[in-house]
């Protein structure tokens, strides 16, 4: 199974049966429509740009055009079970301001990031001089969407300012996951390509 579709599975078995999801910056709704068939959600997505939203019209998932960065605000609070943001919140121009919107807006959040502390990416950097490309990290430093890099602990740092609760942790790397009750431990902001994070006020 590729790391995308881990990742993607990986959330849906968090999620709760028939539960109220917000997937923001959903794309094409492929997280969406895993909720739908397999924990039997009421979903919205919120994304960005159009196609993508016409997409997940396409399938038959609940989708709108909106700007993460500024159409959270518009939603109540605790207006859903449980709000999603899946490798997006290193592309928004404010991570502080959007996860305390994830968690006014929902009861809890799933969060999920890539770990740019992982030791390749430490190691390309320091050993080649250059921003590194990874099969996670794809992009090169110009062209990619990715406007504030951050690590585990960096994530970890911001939600203790913000007095973010940490749930539960997931790490993965290409040859393990693990599950943390609350905080992981302290190597895998070295040795986890990613994460994914359960949020609570």
């Amino acid at each position: 199974m590729d790391r995308k579709r881990l990742d993607l599975e990986l959330i849906t078995s968090l999620v709760e049966r028939k539960s109220r999801i917000l997937d923001v910056g959903c794309g094409s709704g492929e997280l969406l429509e895993s909720l739908k068939k397999k924990r039997n959600i009421i979903g919205q997505g919120l994304e960005l740009g159009q196609e993508r939203v016409n997409q997940c019209v396409a399938k038959g998932l609940s989708a709108i055009q909106g700007d993460a960065d500024k159409d959270l605000s518009l939603y109540p609070d605790q207006s859903f079970d449980c709000v999603i943001l899946s490798q997006t919140i290193q592309a928004t121009s404010h991570p502080d301001v959007i996860l305390k919107e994830l968690i006014r807006i929902g009861k809890k959040a799933i969060v999920s990031i890539p770990n740019f502390g992982y030791w390749r990416v430490r190691l390309s950097l320091g050993f080649y001089g250059k921003m590194p490309i990874t099969k996670r990290l794809s992009n090169s430093w110009f062209n990619t969407p990715n406007i504030h890099l951050c690590t585990i602990l960096d994530f970890i740092n911001l939600c203790d300012q913000l007095n973010i609760e940490i749930e539960k942790t997931i790490t993965l790397s290409s040859k393990n996951t693990k599950s943390y009750n609350g905080l992981p431990n302290k190597l895998s902001n070295l040795l986890s390509e990613e994460a994914i994070f359960i949020i609570k006020s």
